[in-house]
Parts: C-alpha cells; sequence; structure tokens
C-alpha cells in the first residue's frame, strides 16, 4: 500500500493546481468587471447630458470587457457566479435601459446583452432611478408632458417587476429592488403632480393678468 504522505502530497498537489487555475481566472475577471462598471456609470452621465453616441460607445466598451471576464471564467463555476460579474452586468444593463428609456430607442433584450435574468431585472430596476433623475431635470425645464411619459415607463417597469414572485437567491435580490423602485415611483409621483398643480395656477394667474 502506498504511503499516506505520498497519496496526500498527490491529492493536495492537484487541489493546488485546481485552485491556482481558479484564482488565475478570477483575477483575469475581476479589472475587466471593475472596468465595466466604471464606463457603465460614465454611459449613464453621458445619457443624462443627452450625449447618446458618447454613451454607445462607453456601454459597447463595457460590454466588450465583460465578454472578455465570462470567457476567463468558463470551466470555474463557483466563481463565474461568485456575483462580481453579475454586478457588473447589472450595471451595464442599467446604463443600456437608461440609454434606450431616454432616448426612445428599442429596449435591449437580454439576449441581445447576453445576460441572465437576474442581471437584467435588478439593472431594469436601477434605471428607475436614473430615470427620476432625469425627469427632475426635465420637470426644472417646464417639460410636463415628456415627465408625464418618464413616469408611466416608470410605472411600466414596476408594474412588471413587482410580478416576480421568486426566490430572493433566484433573482439575486429582485425583492429589495423592486421595493426601492415602489419609493422612487412614488416620490417621483408625488413631484410631479406638484409641479403640475403649481403649473396650472401659474397659467391662470397669466389668464388672469391679461385680463386686467
Amino acid at each position: 500500500m502506498q504511503p499516506v504522505s505520498s497519496q496526500l502530497e498527490a491529492i493536495i498537489e492537484g487541489l493546488r493546481a485546481h485552485l491556482n487555475a481558479k484564482h488565475r481566472a478570477r483575477e483575469e475577471a475581476l479589472s475587466p468587471c471593475r472596468e465595466a462598471t466604471r464606463l457603465a456609470a460614465n454611459a449613464i452621465r453621458a445619457v443624462h447630458r443627452r450625449e447618446f453616441s458618447r454613451a454607445q460607445e462607453l456601454l459597447a466598451r463595457a460590454r466588450g470587457l465583460l465578454d472578455g471576464a465570462a470567457r476567463a471564467l468558463q470551466g470555474h463555476g463557483s466563481v463565474l457566479y461568485a456575483g462580481f460579474l453579475q454586478d457588473a452586468q447589472k450595471e451595464l444593463c442599467e446604463g443600456a435601459l437608461t440609454l434606450a428609456l431616454v432616448s426612445g430607442q428599442p429596449l435591449p433584450t437580454p439576449q441581445e446583452m447576453e445576460v441572465e435574468a437576474a442581471p437584467y431585472l435588478n439593472g431594469l430596476g436601477e434605471a428607475v432611478g436614473e430615470l427620476r433623475r432625469h425627469l427632475l431635470d426635465s420637470l426644472r425645464r417646464g417639460d410636463v408632458v415628456y415627465c408625464e411619459s418618464l413616469l408611466s415607463a416608470m410605472d411600466e417597469i414596476y408594474g412588471h417587476l413587482v410580478t416576480m414572485d421568486y426566490p430572493e437567491a433566484v433573482t439575486g435580490g429582485l425583492r429589495r429592488t423592486t421595493d426601492a423602485v415602489r419609493g422612487i415611483l412614488e416620490r417621483t409621483r408625488g413631484d410631479l403632480t406638484l409641479a403640475a398643480l403649481q403649473k396650472e395656477l401659474g397659467d391662470k394667474l397669466e389668464e388672469l393678468r391679461g385680463r386686467l
């Protein structure tokens, strides 16, 4: 019988090689995920400046980085689904969906984004916060009609997210995202209602002044 020490040495060396490969894959994927997250955030800022072409360019770069990260993690399932890749994919989806909703382009599908359901749905939920920001900026310019269309989109998103009644482990914490969306929606509806009433009052005052 082979000595236990020899057996253990062979086993440990095999495990060490496996863990070394897993560690290298993780390190290779972490950096592009961080960079993709940064690019997605910059893309959202570009959307709010209405620099849509710039936003598209940044998102394309982020998408390329995440594709590379996913390839690096193939064969290392425990690292592939550790969460950092999915978090970066969520940020990418948030940026792409915000761009589409603000610019009036068709919404990219999960298949087109090459992401699973959880990152897409959470990205969609977080895009609602960006729509609120865009709505408030538009409200300051007095574009109430456009703001109403944005609120309608936010309401539509919430209406779909709230139907996703699955365990948190399946949806990646979507329930928390959906609860946040509900709060954002309620605050935004209140802000828009108040602005509409103020505009109506202002219009009536102007009309009265015109009669005097």
